[in-house]
Order: C-alpha cells, then structure tokens, then sequence
C-alpha cells in the first residue's frame, strides 16, 4: 500500500509512519517543518520525505497521484500557537486543507485528523453529555475568543471535507483526536509538560485545575485507530471519536507523573487556565462498533513511556 502523510513529520504523523514502515507499507511524508521535526526518529524511518508549504496550491501540483490512502494531518495546534498566533491558525488550517480537497479524485481515500476541541463549546456550555458521543451540538461560545480558532479551523474542515466527499467521489474518515500523547510531541500539552518539570525537580510544583479531567490516550492506541477506522469500508463518511475512555483527575496525573520520576515535591496549586474545559471523555461505542478497538496502553504505562523519553531526549 502507497501512503501519503501530509502534516507527517508531526507528533501523531511520526508514530503513524512507523507503524505503516513496520507493516510493509510504503510512505511518503510531506511537512513545511514549522512543527514537525528533520530529527532522528525521521532520518531512521523508511520514508521519502518532501518539505512543502501546504498553503500554497503548487504543492499540491508537485504531488503525483495514485496513493491508496491520504493521510491529513497538518495543522497548526497547540494552546500557546492558538493564543500567540490565531491569524495563522485559520489561515494555515484552512488553506492547507481546502487546496487537498481540491487536488484530491474519485479514487482516493482520505484520513482527515479533527480534534475533540470541536465541541468542547458544547461542553463548557453544559449542552452535552461528558463522555460525549459524535452526535452531540457542535457550540462556538465566543467567536472573538483566540483560543476557539482551533475548534472553528477543524469545524470547517470536518464540514468541507464530508461536503467535497460528496461532490467529488472520494472516500473520507474523520477523526477527532482525544488528548493524544506519548513520546515526541513537544512540550506544550499536559504529559511532557508535567514530565520536564518533574525531570527538572521543580518544587513547589506548580499544578493547574487539579480538579479538572481529561481521558488520555497513548499515541500507539491512537495509530492503531487510525489503520482500523481507514481499513473499515463503514467508516467511510463518518466522524468517529478516537482515544481512550478512562478518565483522570489531573491532580492524581500530576502524582502518577511524580512517582514514575521518584519525587516528592511540595505541590502548589493554581486555577486551570481561562477557556480550560473542566471536563472531557469520549464515548467510543461509535469506534468500537465500527473497529473492534479497544486501548491497550494503560496510562501509567504511557506515562512512564513518555517521562522516560523526555528525560533522557527532549531538546527544545
């Protein structure tokens, strides 16, 4: 099988192409490098990898056609990129995506990465079940607001793409990513975060919105849903949540990730950031009823994983 990752010098794009190395596959990676990384873990993969800007239609028109699955992963994320840079988020989210479905035919097949923070509005609004299912109201609280660019940026794109599916005649999965983690994926999400603080011996330890919950999902689960979910012909045309559906206080992530890095720190609590959503939790009955999937990746496991490559790889 030929597999084009766009946005695959990434976080979840690094692990997806080894997995699809490892599977006999052959990949080819296309990123502008503004976030995906020219590191190791890429050199030693079987890959061709092509530097591109994504935004620009000629990069699209450089890219022979015929690949037997189309992965979309390129974007801008991350909550210090949305807040310091909401301009780019819309522009980059958008344009990159709007110029494939414009270059994308019939015969092709396409993985189209969305977020759970598509209806995390809905969420803090009290409109929804938490965990949520994907039939949920999706809801903007403020429109104004740079930390909602994301949601809106992946809002469109989960409607532009089903909408081109149809009028073009290709095959379209979406998923939305649920608090994706493990080894590589930069330090502005909760995980490394925590890991490098911890690594560093930080105390007092600075803990945010103890109280608040997230379901975490070790990034090998993730890719695993990925090959299910574009291996299924049922999948096709729908949004199907992907994660894990056990969820955890912050507070006690913050003392798993101590112990696994053996300190003891004093621990200094402070509200979550403004916007936070205090709760989020996937229903996966939609992914298991299509897949079969279940995760495997136990979040202590994960987390020592992650601590463990943090501590000994991490350069900023």
């Amino acid at each position: 099988m030929r597999v084009l990752l766009l946005g695959g010098a990434g976080f979840i794009g690094l692990h997806l192409a080894r997995r699809l190395c490892a599977d006999g596959h052959a990949v080819t990676v296309v990123d502008d490098f503004s976030r995906g990384r020219r590191d190791r873990a890429l050199a030693e993969l079987a890959v061709e990898v092509r530097s591109a800007d994504l935004t620009d239609p000629a990069a699209y028109a450089a890219i022979e056609h015929g690949w037997d699955q189309v992965h979309m992963l390129a974007a801008v994320v991350g909550v210090r990129n949305v807040e310091s840079e909401p301009a780019r988020v819309i522009r980059v989210n958008t344009l990159a995506l709007l110029h494939l479905l414009d270059w994308l035919g019939p015969d092709d097949r396409l993985f189209f990465a969305s977020t759970s923070e598509a209806y995390a509005g809905g969420v803090s609004a009290g409109l929804v079940p938490v965990p949520t299912p994907e039939s949920v109201p999706l809801v903007i609280e403020d429109v104004g607001s740079p930390r909602y660019t994301y949601a809106i940026s992946k809002l469109l794109g989960e409607a532009a793409v089903l909408h081109a599916a149809r009028a073009t005649g290709f095959e379209a999965v979406i998923g939305r990513f649920h608090n994706v983690y493990g080894p590589r994926m930069g330090a502005d999400h909760v995980i490394p975060e925590l890991s490098l603080r911890a690594a560093r011996g930080e105390d007092p330890f600075t803990l945010y919105g103890a109280d608040q919950s997230r379901a975490f999902c070790y990034v090998d689960d993730a890719v695993e849903a990925v090959l299910r979910l574009m291996a299924s012909p049922e999948a096709t045309g729908r949004i199907v949540h992907i994660g894990n559906d056990a969820e955890t206080n912050i507070g006690d992530l913050a003392k798993l990730v101590l112990r696994v890095a053996g300190a003891a720190p004093a621990i200094r609590h402070v509200p979550a950031p403004p916007g936070s959503v205090a709760r989020r939790c996937p229903d996966l009955t939609l992914l298991r009823e299509l897949t079969g999937y279940e995760p495997r990746v136990a979040l202590e496991e994960g987390v020592r994983r992650t601590y463990e490559w943090y501590r000994r790889s991490w350069t900023p």
